[in-house]
């Protein structure tokens, strides 16, 4: 079993960055992909960002490209989203994802195990 722990959302304003870490535990997720998503108010929870397993490929959102990247460092187990130029869109509860069947992913029903989520809010 793996456990996904978000953390670093908070209240940012528009043009801001922000960085959103999700510390795995349980067993390494270094050989899984993992993938980024979000569900903004009212809103159905959408894929934004993933890295395949050997973090040589990574797939976003057209609403996100060239403002979010997704990194893991393998020694802490840990991935990361990074968030620059938000835009009040980007208001959302972010959650992390771990696949170990793909070796990409872009569909939530590919991952198996997910954090419980971090809020995000940017403002005008």
């Amino acid at each position: 079993q793996v456990q996904l722990v978000e953390s670093g959302g908070g209240l940012v304003q528009a043009g801001g960055s922000l960085r959103l870490s999700c510390a795995a535990s349980g067993r390494t997720v270094n050989n899984d992909a993992m993938g980024w998503f979000r569900q903004r108010p009212g809103k159905e929870r959408e894929f934004v960002i993933s890295l395949s397993q050997d973090g040589g490929s990574t797939y976003s959102a057209d609403s996100v490209k060239g403002r979010f990247t997704i990194s893991r460092d393998n020694a802490k187990n840990t991935v990361y989203l990074q968030m620059n130029a938000l835009k009040t869109e980007d208001t959302a509860v972010y959650y992390c994802a771990a696949s170990p069947r793909y070796f990409s992913a872009t569909y939530a029903s590919s991952f198996d195990y997910w954090g419980q989520g971090t809020q995000v809010t940017v403002s005008s």
